[in-house]
């Protein structure tokens, strides 16, 4: 088992206390594995506490359907009064929230869950145990992670990989080809539509559901609004409007499929209500529904940044003040970090667009541009440039 370390690290303080760990993310991005590496733990460190682990995918917990099963379930399989309960894919067992809300009042179980919706802290659970959850999100590999699970170095090579097949764990067990690791990916792609967004939402449209995959995955990282997905679709002769858009649009946010980054001004005041950039928990799904081209290296490269700032932490918004745009305005623990990226830093206008609008930046936050530039200054008048690589390995170190 390879352990997902910075994970490990947010969970920790709060083994043993009587608050509900919630684990979230996309569907196969290790939250399963996570929760066994924390059952590990626990049972290396308080081998007198009794583990009850219910794994909602496995076919042995199928009559366990709505929150009497599971209360009656745990009833009947106590032995102590010292539990620690552990339910993987919680959202897949009716109205849990309240049979959570029981065993939570006992003050006698150590709760962690997982679940592939972020509707669960926003919705299900914090409607009766607001203040009583913590949520750790989980996402796919980082790239310092993609090197430790498949043994490779760190070389120019090695990104390109990840690049491509992006960082679902899985992808251990097969060989990395684009033809092997896409249709593994597609399979996945087809899961996470169907269980997540189809079934839960009794979504009937579901070939406008594909066709948006497509269209935010050809339109990554780009300013898109729900009228201009309508007006395009109507342009397809698919009539939907606005707002169903924007209905669809949520439900595979909610599924951890992509995310939405909304644009704030660069003082950090005003949130724009029209137009957002949407990335994807893994570039690999999106390579695979569209394809890799290198023609789209700048939207990968930003999506990977986008990444590495969200695993590290971070709260994201798109930075805007009248012809102004900042790729990424991070936010932590009262920080500010600001990130441009591009694909390189080839010629002399490239370098004043890119350090430029960072330059007209009137504060002391740090500043970063991003590149694929192998060799790369330590600073331009003050403001860091890194290489991709070294900005992903450093960025998770912090």
């Amino acid at each position: 088992m390879i352990e997902r370390n910075i994970y490990l690290q947010r969970i920790l303080p709060f083994v043993g206390k009587n608050i509900i760990k919630v684990v979230t993310g996309q569907r196969r991005v290790g939250k399963s594995y996570f929760l066994r590496q924390v059952r590990k733990y626990i049972e290396n460190k308080y081998p007198e506490k009794q583990i009850i682990y219910i794994n909602k995918e496995d076919i042995e917990f199928d009559d366990i359907k709505d929150y009497k099963d599971l209360v009656g379930f745990v009833e009947r399989n106590k032995q102590t009064d010292k539990i620690v309960l552990m339910i993987d894919e919680v959202q897949e067992i009716r109205e849990f929230q309240k049979a959570l809300r029981h065993f939570y009042t006992k003050e006698t179980y150590d709760i962690y869950c997982t679940g592939s919706n972020a509707s669960l802290l926003s919705g299900e659970i914090a409607t009766l145990l607001s203040g009583r959850t913590i949520e750790i999100e989980m996402f796919s590999l980082s790239y310092p992670e993609f090197l430790e699970f498949h043994k490779l170095q760190d070389s120019r090579e090695s990104f390109e990989k990840y690049l491509i097949y992006g960082g679902m764990p899985n992808l251990i067990h097969f060989q990395l080809d684009e033809t092997i690791v896409f249709e593994y990916l597609r399979n996945l792609y087809n899961t996470i539509i169907v269980k997540d967004v189809i079934s839960r939402h009794s979504i009937k449209n579901v070939s406008f559901l594909q066709n948006l995959s497509l269209f935010i995955a050809d339109n990554t990282g780009s300013i898109i609004s729900a009228k201009r997905i309508s007006d395009y679709l109507k342009s397809q002769q698919i009539p939907l409007s606005p707002a169903a858009v924007q209905d669809y649009l949520l439900y595979l946010s909610e599924a951890f499929f992509i995310h939405r980054v909304r644009r704030s001004d660069l003082q950090g005041r005003k949130i724009f209500e029209i137009g957002e950039k949407y990335y994807f928990n893994d570039v690999g799904m999106r390579n695979a529904l569209i394809g890799y081209k290198i023609a789209d290296i700048s939207k990968l490269l930003e999506n990977i940044v986008f990444l590495h700032l969200k695993i590290a932490g971070y709260e994201i918004t798109v930075g805007k003040d009248r012809d102004k745009e900042i790729d990424f305005v991070a936010r932590r623990k009262g920080e500010l970090l600001y990130v441009q990226v591009t694909y390189l830093l080839e010629n002399q206008a490239t370098i004043n667009r890119e350090f430029g609008n960072l330059l007209k930046i009137k504060n002391n936050y740090p500043k970063i541009v991003v590149s694929m530039d192998t060799t790369s200054s330590a600073t331009y008048q003050g403001i860091k440039h890194l290489n991709i690589r070294d900005f992903c390995k450093e960025i998770v170190k912090n």
